[in-house]
């Protein structure tokens, strides 16, 4: 391979400050993560720190977080190369997962827990923790989550150019 190749990629630290689509990603991520904290906070009038970093929920931080990375790389490198390619089925499959697998699986947990919840206090499983149930995303959690991925890939891309 080119040393010119390794020389660019293993630039310094500051590089990854400027790198447009990590940036983005991560902003859609916080911004994601935060409303959920915030929507908690108005309507219940509490504090959950658990909502900055947990899943589930409205807006799907996954599927905003992969939407900004995959409209950042189509933005700043074309929407005909590798980069973008790979970055839109990363983003696919992880916003099918979130409203198929991951989905079905916290359904699943509910049923589960009120299950252990009916068992009989002498019950072995009875005094379980119980299982999680906010794993996955509605589509419409899905679908508000891209659309501020792109928001946010967006904003950025006209941050750049400017």
């Amino acid at each position: 391979m080119d040393e010119a190749v390794f020389t660019h990629a293993s630039s310094s630290p500051s590089s990854i400050i400027a790198n447009y689509p990590l940036i983005s990603a991560f902003v859609a991520f916080v911004v994601a993560q935060s409303t959920k904290f915030f929507s908690v906070w108005f309507k219940e009038r509490r504090c959950d720190l658990k909502q900055l970093v947990g899943s589930g929920g409205m807006p799907s931080s996954h599927s905003a977080t992969v939407t900004a990375l995959a409209a950042a790389i189509g933005f700043q490198e074309g929407l005909g190369g590798s980069l973008f390619a790979i970055a839109l089925l990363l983003a696919c499959i992880v916003m099918y997962d979130a409203t198929g697998v991951r989905l079905q699986a916290g359904r699943q947990a509910e049923v589960l827990n009120q299950i252990i919840y009916e068992l009989p206090d002498e019950h072995p499983l009875a005094e379980r923790i119980p299982l999680r149930e906010l794993l996955g995303h509605t589509p419409v959690q899905v679908i508000v989550g891209g659309i501020l991925g792109l928001i946010i890939a967006a904003i950025g891309h006209l941050i750049t150019i400017t």
